[in-house]
């Protein structure tokens, strides 16, 4: 068995920017288990501009961005093993993986940081009634063969989902010349970036359809036609409303999951986001597990990752030498009214940074409300917003000097402003 300091399971942009800042941190035993033939995980397919305005001061498409942090990565000389899959992980950290080369291979680590990024809600997980046709998708499996592969997926498309990889595959479709007939949402609101609308949408003339779903999907061996309709209140299809439309593809922007098979294997805790339940270094119950990026929540910015991504790694340096001991004096972090998830879920503050993030994102769109933080039932910071929406993550610095205990309750609440 294989011997490691820090294991890393996943090279996307979490996993090299982990290895970086644990190795700036004095770590030298690192070695990065990525499942794909390449480093960068799924920014290799992600060749619209919009990544690095935050981490490196400049516009870059997501190959210029993660390639970056590879060169980070080898300049360092930090080891990587690429084609591995992990097939298991134990509470006592032994990662097994396997690839061509070498066969199985079992690693006793002794710290691990979870960055295996996150997989998409398909067909199967909504049960869309109708035939089961070729030309059914999600949209980042439709960006992997465009972007990557260099197939044209389809010539009329009709797209499921307001997500960013939705609305960016719509304006990616366009470009190469298909004719995409509209997105549909099944919510009242579009759940992707603002601008992602007006630069992907508007800007084609792309109609979109709020408040429908996918009712039917016609066709043989492959897709003919489906069918939306709009939907009520309690987002079930509402008859009489059926529209129609000839096309060879539905593309599904329904979704991201964290993927975390391995850490439920083991029982660890998850929490609103699906991820694990984190303090504020991004460790895990499990003491030198660590997770970070889209594994442990669902992220709008590449540079939101790699920043969390420090966190973790630095976090495990410190681990290793000792100096990151667990407390029993814990403040616990919840989601309040209108807020789906918090991270972290807890916080150590006697070993917490003079300034402690906390990430979250609210439940729907909302207008002149107060970001409100309750620590043990009182108010110790309010944010005016005059507009919020669920597809952008918050982050909200909160000093360590705001909290009057080691222990208590943190809630993190929508309160709307009083008209006058």
């Amino acid at each position: 068995m294989k011997q490691k300091d820090l294991l890393i399971i996943g090279g996307g942009s979490a996993g090299l920017a982990a290895a970086v800042s644990a190795y700036d941190a004095g770590v030298r035993d690192i070695l990065i288990v990525e499942k794909g033939p390449f480093l960068g995980g799924i920014l290799n397919q992600c060749v619209h501009n919009g990544f690095g305005l935050h981490e490196f001061k400049e516009e870059l498409t997501g190959p210029e961005f993660f390639s970056r942090l590879v060169d980070e990565v080898k300049e360092r000389h930090i080891e990587y093993v690429l084609n591995s899959f992990v097939t298991d992980l134990t509470k006592d950290k032994v990662v097994s993986y396997t690839n061509r080369e070498d066969g199985f291979v079992q690693v006793k680590a002794k710290a691990i940081i979870m960055s295996a990024g996150c997989y998409e809600r398909n067909a199967g997980a909504i049960g869309i009634p109708g035939d089961r046709p070729a030309g059914v998708i999600t949209a980042g499996q439709a960006q992997l063969y465009m972007n990557e592969y260099g197939y044209l997926v389809g010539k009329r498309v009709f797209i499921l989902g307001s997500g960013d990889i939705g609305l960016i595959m719509a304006r990616r479709m366009s470009l190469e010349g298909a004719k995409v007939l509209g997105v549909a949402e099944l919510m009242p609101y579009s759940n992707g970036l603002n601008r992602n609308i007006v630069q992907c949408l508007e800007d084609y003339n792309i109609p979109l359809y709020l408040s429908h779903t996918v009712s039917r999907v016609y066709g043989k061996s492959h897709l003919e036609k489906i069918e939306i309709s709009k939907v009520d209140d309690h987002m079930q299809p509402i008859p009489g409303t059926e529209m129609t439309f000839e096309c060879d593809t539905l593309m599904l922007s329904i979704g991201l999951i964290p993927y975390n098979n391995l850490l439920n294997h083991i029982g660890l805790p998850t929490s609103r986001s699906r991820g694990a339940w984190v303090n504020e270094h991004m460790e895990t119950k499990l003491d030198g597990l660590f997770s970070c990026g889209n594994v442990l929540h669902v992220h709008d910015l590449a540079d939101n990752v790699v920043e969390e991504a420090k966190v973790a790694g630095k976090a495990a340096a410190q681990y290793l030498d000792g100096k990151l001991p667990r407390h029993e004096e814990l403040i616990k972090v919840e989601p309040g009214d209108g807020v789906g998830y918090t991270v972290p879920c807890e916080i150590d503050l006697a070993n917490a940074e003079a300034v402690v993030p906390i990430k979250f994102r609210v439940r729907k769109p909302s207008k002149d409300v107060y970001l409100e933080f309750k620590f043990n039932g009182e108010t110790i910071r309010r944010i005016y917003k005059q507009t919020i929406i669920p597809s952008e993550m918050e982050i909200t610095p909160l000093k360590k000097e705001l909290f009057t205990s080691n222990t208590g309750l943190l809630t993190v609440s929508l309160v709307q402003k009083e008209a006058k």
